[in-house]
């Protein structure tokens, strides 16, 4: 049977920004139940007063979210080294029979050069390439026999060594910061114990920024 109480939970629970926002006191209670009034009466099939709202959001438990939250500044405060690389270009080709031959070429030509950076990362219908611009030139003529989808250049890459733990989370959390900050990031590249963000040049110090903020705290 539906509660009140029951579907208040349930549709904060739906969204992960309101459930943080209740919990860290950054949302007046009353609007908010205001906005859930509808819902809730839909569900009920009966009038619903606000007050009512108000009581059962403030009822809710936090105690799950505060947990995972520690866990998750713990986390951030354990992150490694951060790297930071500049003048990047950002490729997309369909996939085809002969484009792992063009890639394996162009990670040969990356690990002869002292400043050389490749990342490859394949998809089910189409391959990303991040490269140093130096090797721009090469791109072209390894792969000028493939269907370019997408090409950007101009863009800097930050790279995460993680800890050597796991925290539910901890990839949302970071993410939602840059997006905060309305930082659009353009790639994600990650193994077991690094993330790589690709973001435009003159994002980068932005990023740098925020993730050392986060080591900090």
């Amino acid at each position: 049977m539906s509660t009140i109480s029951k579907i208040i939970e349930k549709e904060i629970s739906a969204s992960p920004f309101l459930e943080e926002s209740i919990a860290e006191d950054l949302i007046n209670i009353s609007s908010l139940a205001r906005m859930l009034q509808p819902k809730v009466e839909e569900e009920l099939g009966k009038p619903v007063k606000t007050g009512a709202l108000v009581m059962a959001i403030n009822r809710m438990e936090f105690e799950k979210f505060n947990s995972i939250n520690g866990k998750i500044k713990e986390f951030m405060k354990s992150l490694g080294d951060i790297i930071i690389r500049s003048n990047l270009n950002d490729y997309a080709f369909k996939n085809s029979p002969t484009l792992a031959t063009a890639q394996m070429k162009l990670l040969k030509e990356s690990s002869d050069k002292v400043d050389g950076f490749c990342t490859v990362s394949q998809g089910v219908y189409e391959s990303n390439i991040v490269v140093i611009k130096s090797l721009s030139d090469k791109v072209d003529e390894l792969f000028k026999d493939e269907t370019l989808l997408f090409k950007m250049e101009d863009l800097s890459s930050v790279t995460l060594r993680l800890p050597d733990f796991n925290v539910p989370g901890a990839y949302y959390f970071l993410l939602k910061k840059i997006a905060w900050e309305n930082i659009n990031i353009f790639e994600i590249i990650s193994t077991t114990n690094e993330i790589t963000l690709v973001v435009k040049n003159e994002d980068i110090d932005r990023v740098f920024s925020l993730l050392m903020s986060f080591k900090k705290k």
